[in-house]
């Protein structure tokens, strides 16, 4: 991943954004089953500052790549799906990054 780029730097969020969200399998157990909350409270302050990067870096490669509405919905949708962004990055912002 080359990270001088906008999509570099998409891709590189894209995966940190997915992981982070899976991180939530193992803390939410943890907080309602063990009554561990801290776990949860760091992956999900980490988790929301990456999810509002993910859609600040998706906002800047569409209007850089003007990607059509499909594209665009496509990407931002992900970040609401597990293992989502990993797809966009596979499906969406390898292509783009390949092409550059």
């Amino acid at each position: 991943m080359e990270l001088k780029t906008p999509i570099g730097r998409l891709r590189l969020l894209a995966v940190l954004e997915g992981i982070s969200y899976l991180l939530f399998a193992v803390t939410m157990p943890l907080k309602y089953m063990l009554d561990i909350r801290e776990p949860n409270f760091y992956v999900g302050m980490a988790h929301g500052w990456l999810f509002i990067l993910y859609g600040i870096f998706c906002l800047q490669n569409i209007y850089i790549h003007k990607w059509g509405m499909k594209t665009s919905a496509l990407a931002l949708i992900a970040s609401l799906i597990p293992f989502g962004t990993f797809y966009a990055d596979v499906k969406i912002f390898k292509p783009v990054a390949q092409n550059n």
